[in-house]
């Protein structure tokens, strides 16, 4: 299946189209928020393990309801070699499944689910995790791109 385009502004102030990796393989992850402690652990462990995903023909999008300003901060904090991506009206994650009710403390949100996607070079999906632990996510997305 066809994973949906999209175009976000980028933490580089750039706009960004899943449509420009074409022929790269691309996992994107959404996650809630920047500088909050299961986010960096996704983050800094998608970090450590790029080489392995570029390795396997692989780039990484991090997708947020953040600001491009605030994901930028973040992005030079963890020293992330890879684009984050603005999505303050959850558009993308909406399309993608990764909007929804949340609970916390027994009092019901909407928000980010955490997830993540390998979409293949010729821009269809190759695997979905919803729902799916920080840790659990790095050791997945690691074993996509072997």
């Amino acid at each position: 299946k066809k994973a949906p385009e999209f175009e976000l502004t980028s933490d580089e102030d750039t706009r960004i189209k899943l449509s420009d990796y074409l022929g790269k393989r691309v996992l994107v992850f959404f996650y809630p928020k920047a500088f909050t402690g299961g986010c960096t652990t996704q983050a800094c462990g998608l970090r450590d393990a790029f080489p392995q995903i570029e390795a396997g023909n692989g780039v990484v999008l991090g997708i947020s309801p953040d600001a491009p300003e605030r994901l930028a901060e973040w992005r030079s904090a963890e020293n992330l070699p890879y684009n984050l991506l603005s999505d303050p009206d959850h558009v993308v994650a909406e399309l993608y499944h990764a909007w929804g009710e949340k609970s916390m403390y027994g009092k019901k949100y909407m928000g980010v689910i955490r997830s993540h996607f390998v979409i293949d070079a010729e821009g269809n999906f190759e695997d979905v995790q919803h729902k799916i632990s920080p840790k659990k996510s790095i050791e997945k997305a690691v074993k996509s791109f072997k």
